[in-house]
């Protein structure tokens, strides 16, 4: 069973190498293209549209950053310090007083007194001179143990007085709440929110940007492919009368001067089919390009291949459509919003301004009782006010800055509706001229094939000469390439009228 799993596997891993290098060997066939399919390729792939929607991102995080501005906020900080020396809260003089404080008390007190006491007691017959002499040592024991009591006393209160602050360890939580900022948060979370609409309409304009440079480019290829069919047509009836007068010239009705004459009309097609051939395949590898695929791989476009390409299409669009969808204007527009936010905030400054704080503090040695090595902490509740006094008008004059920018802003987008609607008015213009052209070139093309025609059959009937038959391919030449060049104006019209009114 093994084995013959075993023997399967290789067969499949054979045939898969097999399908692989056949598929390998084969030409790629061409990609066939509509002007969809490379609208959508160039919407997924195009660099600037990833640049926009990734500015798109950064505006939207601004936003939520913005949001959090109402929110308490609290901060957590701490520290250590060494220092050379500490904290001392008593000066030299008072240290040594301390230190010394049992001999101090003890030189105050008149011991002499105490003995002449006792010497007139022993005068009296009091105390026996024995006797007298003992007291007189009690006393003096007395008063050294007193003094050494007083100064062992004094360094106790001198080391309690010490703070022993050379290491240092702090730290504190603090909460703060804005209350009234004077409406710059307001202004701000405004602000905020305007600019993650103005990237959003930033992605819609450039896709309407990259959706117009795709349209042109698709049609600009169309124009060149059908133009390079025109241009082989043309070679081949050149060529045909460059035979039938070579044939004349060798039965002699027909001068060498005719001949030299239809080689340089042969010698001209050949070079304008060169000249066609080059710019489709440069065209080719722009739409690649904007496509967002490789500019090496064969493509070939749904319309090229069609002889009526152009949709005669009227009275479709308006001016209001363009006022209300153009993304410049709803810039602008978003521009005019957040010059007055800019105002608020400059506005802001000239309040008053509110926050709550609160906080808890803790240090070791402890401030707090007697700085003992030990942490130790309070808490903390307050209010803070600010309240602009006196800035010499500097605000005053940002508000006036501000409020001249926004009528600037204003006055740009009321100059870019005017722009606008004259563009509008000027595709719609370039739109039904470009469907009369249309029209007209129809009307040649039968003219001039008709033309051609006669003037075939009058030059086979020998009755016409080759330089009106050259004459006559001219003219059809023409009204052809004028038809081709009237269907690409009128689809590159109706793109033009769709990015005037802000349509896809």
């Amino acid at each position: 069973m093994g084995k013959a799993w075993l023997g399967l596997m290789k067969r499949f891993l054979f045939l898969s190498l097999c399908a692989s290098a056949l598929c390998l060997a084969l030409p790629l066939e061409a990609q066939t293209l509509s002007l969809d399919s490379c609208r959508a390729m160039a919407l997924r792939n195009n660099k600037q549209l990833g640049i926009a929607r990734a500015k798109q991102q950064a505006a939207m995080n601004v936003r939520k950053s913005a949001r959090t501005k109402y929110l308490p906020h609290i901060d957590v900080a701490g520290g250590w310090m060494l220092s050379s020396r500490e904290i001392s809260l008593l000066n030299n003089d008072q240290k040594n007083t301390l230190s010394n404080l049992g001999t101090a008390a003890v030189g105050s007190v008149d011991v002499s007194q105490v003995s002449n006491i006792i010497t007139s007691m022993v005068q009296k017959g009091v105390l026996s001179p024995a006797e007298a002499q003992q007291y007189g040592q009690m006393v003096s024991g007395a008063t050294q143990q007193f003094s050494a009591y007083g100064n062992a006393l004094g360094e106790k209160i001198k080391d309690a007085f010490r703070s022993d602050t050379r290491s240092i360890i702090v730290g504190s939580v603090v909460v703060n709440q804005p209350i009234f900022m004077g409406g710059a948060i307001t202004a701000a979370n405004r602000m905020a929110d305007i600019s993650e609409q103005m990237a959003s309409t930033s992605i819609d304009a450039s896709e309407q940007n990259v959706l117009y440079d795709i349209d042109q480019t698709y049609w600009l290829v169309v124009s060149l492919k059908q133009k390079q069919r025109l241009a082989e047509s043309y070679l081949n009836l050149v060529k045909k009368l460059d035979e039938d007068v070579n044939k004349m010239i060798k039965e002699g009705v027909a001068t060498r001067a005719d001949g030299l004459k239809v080689d340089v009309k042969v010698n001209e097609a050949e070079m304008t089919k060169t000249q066609v051939d080059n710019g489709l395949s440069l065209a080719r590898m722009l739409l690649c390009q904007l496509c967002g695929i490789q500019i090496s791989d064969k493509v070939s476009l749904v319309d090229e291949t069609r002889d009526d390409i152009a949709v005669v299409s009227t009275n479709r669009y308006n001016k209001q459509m363009a006022m209300e969808s153009r993304p410049e204007l709803k810039l602008l527009n978003n521009a005019v919003e957040l010059s007055e936010q800019t105002t608020a905030i400059a506005r802001a400054t000239m309040l008053p301004q509110v926050a709550l704080t609160g906080g808890f503090h803790v240090s070791n040695p402890n401030l707090y009782n007697g700085f003992e090595k030990k942490f130790g902490g309070i808490w903390t509740v307050g209010i803070m006010v600010r309240v602009p006094v006196l800035d010499w008008g500097d605000a005053t004059y940002k508000v006036r800055a501000s409020k001249i920018a926004t009528n600037i802003a204003r006055l740009t987008l009321d100059e870019a509706r005017e722009k606008i609607d004259l563009q509008v008015n000027q595709c719609d213009y370039r739109l039904k001229e470009a469907n009369k052209k249309l029209a007209t070139a129809q009307k040649n093309i039968q003219r001039a094939e008709e033309n051609l025609r006669c003037a075939n059959v009058g030059f086979k009937e020998g009755v016409m000469d080759a330089t009106e038959v050259m004459a006559a391919q001219t003219a059809w030449l023409q009204a052809k390439t004028q038809k081709i060049d009237a269907q690409i104006d009128v689809c590159l019209s109706e793109a033009a009228m769709k990015k005037a009114v802000g349509m896809r």
